[in-house]
């Protein structure tokens, strides 16, 4: 008996359907869900989120959020979440440089901009090591 599962980002559902197990990026560690699971809240982390259904693994990358676990259903509300087969590693390797060109010319002294370079650079970095990790196993259902 498989249990239902959302991945929803900010903009987009990212994934839905069913799943014998998903495996997710919690604050305190990597949580393993199967159906039937008890009652959960917690924090995500950046990481990456696998689907297992029926043999197949499907990969998602999550840049913080929460996952609220049901014995019946994972929901999954995401900062940012992207399939990795969908990912365009063009793109974020430039995110990247620009990230890291913008730190190179030092500290902003705004807080606010300073955490959003922050943040870029590590979700780009997130993007492209999930891309390199995953790639013999991407698949593009969503």
């Amino acid at each position: 008996m498989p249990i239902r599962t959302e991945i929803v980002s900010q903009d987009r559902i990212v994934y839905q359907g069913d799943a014998d197990m998903v495996v997710l990026p919690g604050i305190d560690g990597v949580m393993g869900i199967l159906p039937n699971h008890s009652p959960v809240l917690t924090a995500l982390q950046y990481g990456i989120i696998t689907v297992r259904l029926k043999g197949e693994e499907y990969y998602f990358t999550v840049a913080g959020g929460f996952v609220e676990v049901q014995p019946d259903q994972v929901t999954v509300l995401a900062d940012a979440a992207e399939n990795v087969a969908e990912i365009d590693v063009a793109r974020a390797e430039a995110a990247k440089t620009r990230a890291e060109e913008m730190l190179k010319e030092g500290i902003p002294s705004d807080q606010d901009r300073y955490l959003m370079i922050q943040a870029a650079l590590r979700r780009s970095t997130l993007r492209i090591d999930a891309v390199r990790r995953y790639q013999q196993g991407r698949r593009s259902r969503g």
